[in-house]
């Protein structure tokens, strides 16, 4: 099953699908409330306004496996995403992104490695991946990458014109 078929559910529910989403390219994010990295709801938003009429979405997967800093229920999140960074992205209900519970989706994404080559589980909030081509091209991000740097943009750029 390819990983936009994966059914998953809204943060609010509703049983959906990347591929729901209709997008060219999605960037999918493990996000959290209360982490250091939380602020980069503010990139990821920028990204999400600024190429979403071209093709993109930006999809947060709350998880509140690293430290417990996603402690909230669904209500709680949207509030405080939606209050405190204006996240218009679709949010998506919390999961884990490791371990035997692992969602299924990042079942496909932890495969990939990253620019250091890097695979395997999740190392912490906001690690970063751009889905394109269907489904059938993933790029990996570490955490600490900004949603605004230029390999990230880049990249979206690039799947977005081809």
């Amino acid at each position: 099953m390819s990983i936009l078929q994966q059914p998953v559910n809204t943060l609010s529910g509703r049983p959906t699908t990347l591929g729901d989403l209709a997008a060219k390219v999605i960037l999918v994010v493990n996000v959290a409330s209360k982490c250091g990295l939380t602020p980069q709801y503010t990139g990821l938003e920028e990204l999400h306004k600024k190429y979403s009429s071209r093709g993109l979405s930006v999809v947060g997967f709350p998880c509140n496996q690293f430290l417990g800093q996603e402690p909230g229920s669904p209500e709680e999140i949207a509030t405080f995403c939606s209050t405190t960074y204006g996240v218009t992205f679709p949010l998506m209900e919390k999961i884990e992104v490791n371990g035997e519970a692992r969602h299924a989706i990042y079942g496909d994404l932890t495969s990939v490695a990253d620019a250091e080559g890097t695979t395997g589980d999740i190392r912490w909030n906001f690690e970063k991946f751009v889905i394109a081509d269907g489904g059938r091209t993933i790029v990996r991000f570490g955490p600490m990458v900004a949603p605004d740097d230029p390999t990230i943009v880049s990249t979206i750029e690039n799947f977005l014109d081809a």
